[in-house]
């Protein structure tokens, strides 16, 4: 009897347990139509902060501004809170960042820094909404506000894995500071985001007096940049035993350093994580609350917090109104009449070589056929099978790696450069893509020029790829070019700016077989027909433009005159347009595709006399210092 009702019994719950899961997956089936959401289905960031329809509005909370300010070129982390679209989190670390931008906006006076945005930086565990890193970047040398983004929005549309970006206008404790662009970082969430939870490892190649590394521009010297360029120029002139001799001694003088500043890093690591597990102690398992912030019930694990009463927010997607610019601003500045820009004593611009007649022979721009400033490693060339060889790489990894890790980036960058085995080590519709997108904006300042940086370099069971970062001076911004026509037609199918393509193995494989060169060609005639000749480009520069022009309007700290703006953006707009022109000609054979036809016959380029290039901003312009309005 007993065993006969506790069969019944068991009947029971097996009929309660299947009408359950009978309940649930009518639940989940019809989720859309009952306005239930599956947890995988949960708007993270990428649906929040970057979406682009808006501008978004973020407030920087902190006791000492003005103290944080006059540290920045430190670039370390400090903490503050932040109101993003009116949610707040506490416990973020900020500082300042950049290469040159950040010591030229210090050497103007001007506190427009671009920051960086760590909101695991004393908690691992706290994110926002999934995003572990955040760049605020402050537009610097851009008159058009849209360099960057657009550069990222081609990347994207064109199936590149490229950081998500979004206007924010930013207030810093409720007062006005001006609008930013809002970069993912290329971290953990970018990465998970793009390659899956099992992704793999990330570095960001850079020379360490670039300012490569955790600091990124603290380490920047004007000095060491004007010497190296001119070696670089030597050895372009000197032959090939001038360029041996250098490359020798700078072997063995970068050997030293990269040991040395090895060390220094791996101590600075050391404490910094010291310093981050002390910070975390002394502010105690819940955090610092800033004044009139209250967490909400069952949200301390969430890092959100209510919004301050004090803090009135407008309208969705417009921030903070009623700004008025003081009188006599657009005079501001240490801009002559000329358009020429005034630098401080003491400092001096770099005297770059154009597009035009003064560059050597073999390369476009400074550096000449050689390599450029850059050393092999960030290059991507191959020297040997030592790890110091490669510090510049691996000292930049921005994952942790192990001695495999490092030993098979090395042997995936030896065949990159014998040209063997590419469709193994190389993600051919990737690179592709980048390279299809990249070569379109001409961003000298990146791989394909002769610095020979700001780009990620990706890799996963010995595949590698590459990922933008850092397109501010594109469309001819960097070197203060000037040759609107030589811009518009440059050639794609030599697109190194000085030095040539074999110094430059990622590309090079592209333009050693015919087939890929065809393939790199039908990619760049689906990326012109797709977003230039079908309108969209058209229509989505325009909505930009009119949704981002009252922030830039109003913006207290802009780099350049809301009259430069609209002349900036309108000229944009016309580069684009004929680059588009221009490449469907190249493609078509109409137009020469490499250097030295256009040099034979130059009568099919398209006209450029149209545009003016330092309309859309340059190393040499934009530099307005107004740090007595703060």
């Amino acid at each position: 009897m007993r065993i006969m009702a506790a069969d019944r019994h068991i009947d029971k719950i097996c009929g309660a347990v299947m009408a359950l899961v009978l309940v649930l997956t009518a639940v989940f089936a019809n989720a859309g139509k009952l306005g239930v959401m599956a947890v995988t289905d949960r708007m993270g960031y990428e649906q929040r902060l970057f979406d682009t329809s808006r501008v978004h509005t973020i407030d920087i909370v902190m006791d000492d501004w003005d103290g944080f300010l006059e540290t920045c070129e430190n670039e370390e982390y400090e903490l503050c809170s932040l109101v993003i679209d009116q949610e707040a989190f506490q416990n973020a670390g900020i500082r300042a960042k950049g290469n040159t931008s950040l010591s030229m906006v210090s050497a103007y006076g001007n506190d427009r820094y671009s920051f960086k945005i760590e909101f695991d930086h004393y908690d691992s565990a706290r994110t926002y909404y999934g995003l572990d890193k955040l760049s605020l970047n402050n537009i610097i040398q851009d008159n058009t506000y849209m360099k960057d983004y657009l550069s990222y929005q081609m990347m994207g549309y064109f199936g590149a894995s490229a950081p998500l970006c979004s206007y924010v206008y930013i207030t810093v404790n409720g007062e006005e500071w001006g609008l930013y662009l809002a970069v993912e970082g290329v971290e953990e969430s970018f990465l998970e985001r793009n390659y899956g939870s099992d992704y793999g490892n990330v570095y960001k190649p850079d020379n360490m007096d670039m300012g490569g590394g955790r600091g990124n521009g603290g380490g920047f010297d004007m000095e060491k940049f004007q010497k190296k360029r001119e070696e670089s120029g030597r050895e372009a002139s000197g032959g090939d035993d001038a360029e041996e001799s250098g490359s020798a001694a700078a072997d063995r003088e970068g050997g030293a350093d990269r040991e040395g500043a090895a060390e220094d890093r791996g101590e600075a690591d050391r404490e910094e994580a010291a310093d981050r597990e002390g910070a975390a102690e002394d502010r105690g398992e819940a955090g610092i609350e800033p004044p009139g912030m209250e967490l909400p019930e069952g949200e301390e694990d969430a890092g959100n917090m209510k919004v301050p009463e004090e803090l009135e927010f407008p309208a969705e997607g417009m921030g903070p109104a009623g700004m008025v610019l003081p009188e006599g601003e657009e005079d501001a500045g240490n801009i002559k009449e000329s358009g020429e820009m005034e630098l401080p004593e003491g400092m001096q611009p770099p005297d770059f070589p154009g597009n035009g007649e003064n560059r050597p022979e073999g390369g476009r721009g400074f550096g000449g056929p050689g390599r450029g400033m850059a050393s092999e490693d960030v290059s991507l060339i191959y020297t040997d099978d030592e790890f110091d060889s490669y510090s510049n790489i691996f000292d930049n990894a921005k994952t942790d790696i192990t001695d495999a890790d490092k030993k098979r980036l090395i042997a995936s960058l030896k065949s990159l450069n014998a040209g063997e085995a590419i469709e193994s080590i190389v993600n051919v519709d990737e690179v592709m893509r980048y390279f299809t997108v990249h070569n379109f904006v001409c961003n000298f300042d990146s791989y394909t020029g002769s610095m020979i940086h700001n780009y990620y370099l990706y890799e996963k069971d010995g595949q590698m790829s590459m990922i933008p970062w850092d397109y501010n001076l594109a469309f001819g911004g960097f070197e203060s070019q000037s040759d609107a026509e030589g811009l518009i037609n440059y050639p794609i199918d030599t697109p190194v700016s000085g030095g040539d393509i074999e110094s430059r193995p990622m590309l090079a494989w592209i333009f050693g077989s015919g087939d890929y060169t065809e393939l790199y060609h039908k990619y760049f005639s689906e990326f012109i027909s797709g977003y230039f000749e079908s309108g969209c480009f058209a229509e989505m520069i325009d909505t930009v433009t009119q949704m981002i022009a009252p922030y830039v309007e109003k913006d207290p700290t802009k780099f350049c005159t809301y009259e430069e703006f609209e002349t900036g953006a309108d000229t944009l707009k016309t580069f684009c347009l004929l680059r588009a022109e221009s490449i469907r000609g190249q493609l078509d054979g109409t137009i020469p595709s490499t250097e030295e036809g256009q040099k034979q016959d130059s009568s099919a380029l398209v006209d450029g006399s149209a545009v003016t290039v330092s309309d859309m901003g340059s190393m040499g312009k934009g530099m307005m210092g107004r740090k007595e309005m703060h």
